[in-house]
């Protein structure tokens, strides 16, 4: 009679004791759910903070390309200011010092080809040329290693219009070494007259036509004549380059943003 009550309570132990262990996985897993639930707001905290800290490092990494763009840019620009303004031709720099005088004068144009060029409206004009076969009043002499061709304080002006730039630094004369520009220099002052005007028109940097002949073995810039042959600095004299006359830079500027064209005054 016993025996079937035991059964039912065995079954009844059997399903309290499944029941606890039911409960106690349900309180394990809601624990479990806790946890994930506060790790899962925690990775949103995180993922929330780093990308605040992607888009910081992104407007850090613009601004400081940005700098860098305006430093290159302004870098550029320190390259390519330009010291000295421009005017229209090399002419209208020569009308703004041709002197009005009833006296004659003499104008020497250097590597002047067929067509002497006379800027301060000379009343004698002269050229010298590497060529032997041009009209009468040139001379001929290669100026890369030889002297003018003319006497002492000779000419009131002496032109150069694209010529320097074909004038090497250095050349070789039986077996000799010739700072060949610096010597141009020196000649140009020999001939001048006391207070003789020297004016040039070269391609210089940074402009390309400076560069893109490939006949032009001698690039000047801007500071090149007044830094070197005038004064009050005078490098090619001062610094023992070899350069001995004494230039005042009258005037210089910038043509078509190509040429530099300067006006010098001898000091005698």
């Amino acid at each position: 009679m016993f025996e079937p009550v035991l059964g039912l309570l065995g079954i009844v132990d059997r399903v309290l004791v499944r029941t606890k262990s039911i409960r106690s996985l349900k309180a394990q897993a809601g624990r479990l759910k806790q946890r994930l639930v506060k790790r899962r707001h925690k990775i949103k905290e995180t993922r929330k903070q780093f990308k605040a800290l992607i888009q910081e490092l992104g407007e850090d990494l613009a601004r400081v390309q940005e700098e860098l763009r305006s430093s290159e840019a302004r870098d550029r620009l320190r390259i390519h200011i330009k010291k000295y303004s421009t005017i229209e031709s090399a002419q209208s720099l020569a009308d703004c010092y041709r002197s009005i005088s009833m006296d004659s004068t003499r104008t020497l144009d250097l590597g002047c080809g067929a067509n002497m060029r006379n800027p301060f409206a000379a009343s004698d004009v002269y050229g010298v040329d590497v060529r032997g076969d041009l009209p009468q009043g040139v001379r001929q002499a290669n100026l890369s290693n030889e002297d003018i061709p003319f006497e002492d304080d000779f000419f009131d002006f002496c032109t150069a219009f694209d010529v320097l730039e074909h004038i090497p630094r250095s050349s070789w004369t039986q077996g000799n070494e010739r700072t060949a520009f610096i010597e141009l220099i020196n000649e140009i002052y020999r001939v001048l007259k006391p207070g003789g005007l020297f004016l040039h028109s070269t391609p210089a940097y940074p402009s390309k036509e400076a560069f893109q002949d490939p006949t032009h073995v001698n690039i000047i810039s801007e500071d090149t004549f007044p830094l070197y042959f005038c004064e009050p600095v005078s490098w090619a004299r001062n610094l023992g380059y070899g350069f001995t006359g004494r230039f005042e830079l009258v005037d210089q500027r910038w043509v078509d943003g190509i040429w530099v064209v300067g006006v010098l005054r001898a000091i005698k």
